[in-house]
């Protein structure tokens, strides 16, 4: 597994997924299960482009390592996910910014209340991974 370009194509995917959900997130609160579906789309898409990206770069692809690939991606996500909220809420509560509350409010509606949702949303990652090495070990 060539893991200096996993670890940045999961960087990557988290990178730009986020983007998108931040951009997107007042969507939410007019109705909230089209940006859901909006944001399992996004990671399905996201995460396809940079797992074919992987595909090419890769002379041994299988199903191990697809499975590899998804496990990392997730595990690259969470872990950002983790870090990008806690750096965050401290700076907010240091800086007393009332001018962050839309992102404060996204923060604590996403993990606070729905702590499930990132976790599971990101569970497409390990499943692309594991599917797409299969296929590839078909051939």
């Amino acid at each position: 597994m060539k893991w200096k370009i996993g670890i940045s194509y999961g960087a990557l995917v988290w990178f730009i997924s986020f983007l998108i959900e931040y951009f997107i997130y007042p969507s939410k609160l007019f109705y909230s299960p089209l940006f859901e579906m909006i944001m399992i789309i996004t990671f399905v898409l996201i995460g396809s482009i940079f797992l074919i990206l992987y595909i090419k770069e890769s002379e041994n692809f299988n199903f191990i390592e697809g499975v590899k690939l998804g496990i990392l991606f997730f595990t690259i996500n969470i872990i950002i996910e983790f870090l990008t909220i806690i750096i965050m809420l401290v700076d907010i509560f240091l800086s007393g910014d009332l001018m962050n509350m839309l992102f404060f409010n996204y923060i604590v509606d996403t993990w606070m209340t729905n702590l499930e949702y990132p976790v599971l949303a990101y569970l497409v990652y390990p499943i692309l991974g594991a599917f797409s090495g299969y296929i590839y070990d078909l051939e």
